[in-house]
């Protein structure tokens, strides 16, 4: 049984910082990449960031130079640094794990994050 846990969220004053914490639980076999999704109020989902199996990163428009992901293999957990926030940065925040052979994602329940200016 595959569970993806997040923590790290929270309220905070515009230009703070947050970390964000996935915890992938169950040992899921052939992970091609965990991302990162945000959904706020009344917008469609947007991806944040993710970790591809071979080690590449990718990061939204809106986020790049503000957010760093990182990947702590020893505790199968996956990190979203956020620096220099801004109210529109304010949603749910998602983790997702794709796997493939058989094709599935495995979602988290999320984290709120709350930036106020």
């Amino acid at each position: 049984q595959v569970q993806v846990v997040e923590s790290g969220g929270g309220s905070v004053q515009a230009g703070g910082s947050l970390r964000l914490s996935c915890a992938v639980i169950g040992s899921p076999s052939n992970i091609d990449a965990i991302n990162w999704y945000r959904q706020a109020p009344g917008k469609q989902r947007e991806m944040v960031a993710g970790v591809g199996s071979n080690g590449g990163i990718k990061y939204g428009d809106s986020v790049k130079g503000r957010f760093t992901i990182s990947l702590d293999n020893a505790k199968s957990t996956v990190y979203l640094k956020m620096n220099g926030l801004k109210p529109e940065d304010t949603a749910v925040y998602y983790c997702s794990v794709a796997t493939s052979g058989p094709t599935k994602d495995y979602w988290g329940q999320g984290t709120q994050v709350t930036v106020s200016s």
